[in-house]
């Protein structure tokens, strides 16, 4: 399974919005994101900042690079566009981060 990890950044004060938006995420758009192959998502934010941190765990056969060329993608992007950092075509700015430690319940069995 392949693990991607990425922070991205809300405008000042849209923390409630953009856990109310999500709370209320679009059917269509859970299904492209398993269709796509992500298996796990989890979003994390820094209320203080409004900084996000974000972990996608990907079916190894993922198709998570096609998702900018989807319509719903491209929708929900437009409607996060408002509360968050953004590039000129809508997405989020995602900042890659870089894999330091892992320890996973693989490790313990391999002892």
């Amino acid at each position: 399974m392949t693990v991607r990890a990425f922070e991205m950044q809300l405008h000042p004060g849209q923390v409630a919005e953009y856990r109310r938006r999500h709370d209320a995420i679009w059917p269509e758009l859970i299904d492209l994101l398993r269709a796509a192959g992500i298996r796990d998502y989890r979003i994390f934010c820094n209320e203080d900042t409004g900084r996000l941190f974000a972990v996608m765990h990907l079916a190894e056969d993922h198709r998570v690079d096609e998702l900018p060329g989807h319509e719903v993608m491209q929708h929900w992007w437009r409607t996060m566009a408002d509360i968050m950092e953004t590039r000129p075509d809508n997405a989020p700015v995602e900042v890659p981060l870089t894999e330091m430690f892992c320890l996973t319940e693989a490790d313990d069995a391999s002892r």
